[in-house]
């Protein structure tokens, strides 16, 4: 892909002046960098690991509005939660058009034990369909104690009523974020990873870039820029230090682990949604790439750059699954599992579950940006108006107005509901490959099997469709550079088999070493 190439990037970093250095490069930093150089400006982005390497590549994998910030709303009326619930779903219609290839509508099924239940669910995922409007994917619809089962034939049936089911949209969270980075250097941006800010540096008392340290070669070098944006996560307030070592706390991150487990828990393909937990969350079960992911905790954490589930956190997730599902899943039954952190805003809040994920711009004294909170769902949202606030207080000159609400991400060029079958007959592909291909690479797909030729076409692990094509690919127009660059973000399968990911990873840091 064009403007993908980390020698060339790195290079250019250390000679050129730009209007915008975005520290970060995860769904935010990857956001601001696309919608800064889509209006024209001169745009570099650094991130000290991998793209996404942290929360980004971590979440529930829904692009969603959120269902319980609606039912706070409807239970304490509280319309700041709905205008949340409502801008959120608008933002999921941009998403799925915007990406086709990456993000697809997911039906999700809420079981019910009492009529009660069953009003409460269906009145509220109303309101949500109302509030997604002409947006709204799929409506809402009660479904019967057989269908349920159908669905989840796992579900403890002793006094099951039936279920509603709803429609949200369903995605690839790393992928995604690799695709908002390419179309952000399509757009002449300019984005480098494991290059890390050591310092801020200023003149005449406003911020005029960076002082950086290029972690793979040792390098230290400024880069220089009129305006500073902090997109760093749960680093917001670490970077904010750096331009003001007094400042107050902005965040309260909280850890979210999930579990992967065998396809065989999610048979249909709907998801299930858990609506109580005792720490009052809900609980998700739901396919991915493959397999079953299952999830959240939240668990008040200080900021890591990588977090690791704890086991008592795995022994909870499987605990409350097993209050809803006969047999329930044990440890045998996890495949792999990961945790990230949560950059939750600290707003008159004393519990992390009740903290509404409202994202924040801040200016700071010497002008650093930042964009801190927010959810996936809503990164597009929050780079436009962080892009609108960074016009407005460093004097840039935009040559136009933000416009990634119709700019579609690399790779949705090509795409369609025929590309698997397409990809399948004239590449002779199982189908299992060619729908994972066109799904992550969209229209690229094609050129990347044309790059490959025949010899590519070998699976990395039995049971899942990443091929070896893909490791080169990776290394050379998605900036890869460790084979857990490879096996956790550019495929996921370090996400869905532990076991499987291990076993592969010599072979993956074998050809990383031949790819040329």
């Amino acid at each position: 892909m064009s403007g993908m190439n980390r020698a060339e990037n790195r290079a250019r970093l250390e000679r050129e002046s730009f209007d915008v250095l975005v520290i970060g490069g995860g769904a935010t930093g990857a956001g601001v960098a696309l919608d800064a150089a889509s209006r024209g400006l001169s745009v570099a982005l650094v991130e000290r690991d991998d793209f996404a390497s942290g929360t980004s590549s971590r979440s529930t994998k829904l692009v969603h509005g959120g269902v319980r910030y609606l039912d706070a709303a409807v239970m304490q009326r509280d319309r700041a939660q709905f205008h949340l619930v409502r801008e959120a779903l608008a933002e999921r219609a941009i998403l799925l058009d915007i990406a086709p290839h990456l993000v697809h509508p997911l039906r999700t099924v809420v079981p019910a034990y009492t009529l009660r239940q069953a009003i409460f669910y269906r009145v509220g995922l109303w309101l949500y369909d109302r509030a997604a409007g002409a947006a709204a994917i799929g409506r809402s619809h009660f479904l019967s104690r057989a269908q349920m089962l159908a669905s989840f034939p796992r579900l403890k049936q002793r006094g099951l009523k039936g279920g509603v089911a709803y429609y949200d949209g369903q995605f690839d969270d790393a992928r995604m974020a690799l695709a908002v980075l390419a179309t952000a250097a399509r757009e002449s941006a300019l984005v480098v990873n494991r290059v890390e800010v050591v310092a801020l540096r200023e003149a005449g008392g406003r911020l005029a870039g960076a002082y950086v340290r290029d972690r793979l070669d040792g390098r230290s070098f400024n880069v220089h820029a009129r305006a500073v944006v902090n997109a760093t996560g749960p680093g917001s307030d670490a970077m904010r230090r750096m331009e003001h070592p007094e400042a107050t706390p902005l965040l309260e991150p909280s850890r979210g682990t999930h579990l992967a487990l065998d396809r065989a828990w999610v048979p249909k393909g709907d998801g299930l949604l858990i609506p109580k937990t005792p720490d009052g969350r809900v609980l998700f079960l739901l396919p991915w790439q493959g397999g079953a992911l299952a999830g959240t905790t939240d668990v008040a954490t200080a900021p890591s750059f990588d977090p690791e589930p704890t086991d008592a956190e795995i022994d909870y997730l499987l605990a409350q699954l097993g209050e809803w599902l006969q047999p329930a899943p044990d440890r045998a039954a996890v495949c792999a599992s990961w945790a990230g952190l949560r950059p939750l805003i600290a707003e008159a809040a004393t519990r992390t579950a009740n903290i509404v994920r409202e994202h924040h711009i801040e200016v700071g004294p010497k002008g650093l940006v930042t964009i801190a909170g927010g959810k996936w769902t809503t990164y597009r949202r929050m780079a436009e108006e962080t892009v609108d606030r960074l016009v407005e207080t460093a004097g840039l000159n935009a040559h136009s107005a933000c416009r990634t609400r119709e700019l579609r991400l690399v790779g949705a060029e090509g795409f369609d509901e025929h590309l698997p079958q397409a990809l399948a007959t004239r590449h002779h592909l199982d189908a299992d490959i060619a729908d994972h291909l066109a799904h992550a690479y969209g229209g690229l797909a094609e050129q990347l099997l044309e790059e490959a030729g025949a010899a590519g076409m070998r699976r990395l692990a039995a049971d899942h469709p990443y091929i070896e094509a893909e490791v080169c690919w990776a290394q050379r127009h998605e900036m890869a550079i460790t084979a857990e660059d490879v096996l956790a973000r550019r495929m996921r399968l370090a996400f869905l088999d532990a076991r499987a990911a291990t076993e592969a990873r010599p072979r993956v840091q074998a050809m990383l070493a031949g790819c040329g």
